[in-house]
């Protein structure tokens, strides 16, 4: 069992949740592909049993293994879509991209509600939207 601790942690209200067949790789790609920091991961044996994930503009997600008894186990895993609101959507296309995520979207210009962005999915299957909209609440 590991743990590190991220000061922010305690503001965060909302907390999607994703379930994956090998949650270590999941977590390896999000770090590379998207830039989330790990600042919790539970293991056993070769299962990661609880992560939490960071992302450095604020907000974070929770992930974990396929497992007996898990709290989410009508979930099936690699499912789910996530969208992030960011300042440069260029340059997380390209770091994406690079990490092996499979575009789904490609970069758009401008929609008519004023946001650039982009939507991927990791390698087990869940969609990551990244885009400049910060919804009506974050005007």
């Amino acid at each position: 069992m590991s743990e590190t601790t991220n000061p922010v942690r305690t503001a965060i209200v909302v907390w999607p949740t994703l379930v994956y067949r090998d949650a270590a790789a999941a977590i390896t790609f999000l770090e590379a592909a998207f830039g989330f920091e790990t600042t919790a991961r539970y293991d056993s044996g070769d299962t990661v049993d609880h992560a939490e994930l960071a992302w450095p503009g604020g907000g974070a997600i929770m992930l974990g293994g396929v497992r007996e008894g898990m709290a989410l186990e009508c979930q099936p895993p690699g499912v789910g879509s996530v969208y992030i609101a960011v300042d440069d959507p260029d340059a997380l296309y390209e770091r994406a991209r690079a990490a092996g995520a499979t575009v789904t979207r490609e970069l758009r210009a401008e929609t008519d509600y004023e946001s650039r962005g982009f939507t991927c999915r990791d390698p087990e299957g869940v969609y990551w939207s990244f885009g400049t909209y910060r919804g009506a609440a974050g005007e």
